[in-house]
């Protein structure tokens, strides 16, 4: 069973657990974090990472969303959590000196998937990857992740910001936090 810290607005644990399911049913604040692997394209463009979440997911499904992400343990630091997120759903063994904390923001819905009302309360740390990716190199975990994509940064940013959650042709469910996040970082805001 998947155990989350119950956190503060701060994203500080109150020393208080919850496990998943019950998390997302009642809308319980917890942490996770959330991992950028970005890269300039050769004709000079800032590309994102996204991952196609896989089918059974149990939210946005088959939609493309942050490079890599989940929930951090009980017990663990935000760095920790995203060190191994990056290792278990893309295969990148990374240090700590290879993850560069961007920020914080919120995420808080509600919305029906698979037929029941997922309630998604986080405070989220981002971090943004140093390293450099050959997608064709990836070990992708199957159950999270069905593929993995380059995007412009501008265009995801764009369809976040006008509505239509589409780049491409595909869906996407990228936090607009997340983006704000990441653009900050990156200087491009």
């Amino acid at each position: 069973m998947e155990l989350f810290d119950i956190c503060d607005e701060k994203g500080i644990p109150t020393g208080r657990v919850t496990d998943r399911k019950t998390a997302h049913r009642e809308g319980i604040l917890h942490r996770t974090a959330h991992i950028w692997i970005v890269r300039k394209s050769p004709d000079g463009r800032t590309e994102i990472l996204l991952q196609k979440r896989a089918a059974c997911k149990d939210s946005f499904p088959g939609e493309y969303d942050t490079s890599s992400a989940g929930h951090i343990t009980a017990g663990d630091e935000p760095l920790h959590g995203a060190l191994r997120e990056l290792s278990e759903e893309l295969g990148i063994f990374a240090g700590p000196e290879d993850l560069h904390f961007a920020g914080n923001f919120r995420i808080q819905y509600e919305l029906p998937f698979h037929g029941e009302m997922f309630r998604d309360n986080e405070v989220t740390f981002v971090y943004v990857y140093g390293g450099s990716v050959a997608i064709d190199r990836l070990h992708l975990q199957p159950e999270e992740i069905e593929c993995v994509e380059w995007f412009s940064l501008d265009d995801v940013w764009e369809s976040c910001q006008n509505g239509s959650r589409i780049v491409n042709g595909r869906m996407i469910c990228v936090p607009d936090g997340g983006l704000q996040v990441l653009r900050r970082y990156l200087g491009v805001e």
